[in-house]
């Protein structure tokens, strides 16, 4: 791929993964809340939770739902939209993924009509988007893990409370990793999708519950 093509690719996706793209992110926490109000989680080790949840748990899922929507259409894309549904571990995680991707598909779909994207679980809405705008698979993976990941990092900055600095090294830290799941998700398929993040999956069943919520899930 030529160098102009590269940047013209990641200031597309830069866009899509931006805070200001409005898929209303910022308003879920992926369990994070309870984890934190039941003392599961503290300032110590809150990057440990999403390092586990990268690359064990929804983000290393995500990106092989990803992929498997990447250039896939019909029957194919419907599978793949069943498969991410019946992943969500929770009711609450079910609406954040839905609704994440009911508005990504609104947004892209209006931005490039003639590019529509049906609304889907929100990884396979960015993977359909993605093959349609020939955007190179492990580059929007790879985004794509940073941008998950990044939401959990600011959501961890008004919730432990984590210093602005203090969440961003963390953020740096998380990202050398996403290239890493990203590959080992794209060469796994959905053969080999599968999550080990059982205390965050139970930490977001447990949300709902909470007496005083800020977040969304």
């Amino acid at each position: 791929m030529s160098t102009e093509r590269t940047t013209a690719a990641v200031l597309r996706l830069a866009q899509w993964f931006s805070p200001g793209f409005p898929v209303g992110a910022f308003a879920w926490s992926h369990g994070l809340e309870s984890a934190l109000a039941e003392g599961r989680v503290a300032r110590g080790s809150v990057e440990a939770w999403l390092e586990g949840i990268l690359e064990q748990g929804a983000g290393r899922a995500d990106a092989a739902l990803l992929a498997a929507a990447h250039g896939a259409d019909g029957a194919a894309l419907a599978e793949v939209d069943a498969l991410a549904r019946a992943l969500a571990p929770s009711a609450e995680r079910l609406a954040e993924t839905l609704e994440q991707g009911t508005a990504f598909a609104a947004t892209v779909s209006a931005l490039w009509p003639e590019r529509t994207v049906e609304a889907a679980p929100y990884p396979v809405a960015v993977g359909r988007a993605a093959g349609l705008h020939g955007l190179p698979l492990e580059l929007t993976a790879v985004m794509y893990l940073q941008a998950l990941i990044g939401n959990l990092c600011a959501v961890a900055t008004r919730a432990v409370p984590l210093g602005q600095t203090e969440a961003q090294a963390m953020l740096a830290r998380l990202t050398h990793r996403c290239e890493a799941v990203a590959r080992e998700a794209i060469a796994g398929g959905l053969e080999g999708l599968g999550t080990a993040s059982f205390a965050a999956d139970v930490a977001a069943m447990r949300h709902e519950a909470l007496y005083s919520r800020v977040f969304r899930s």
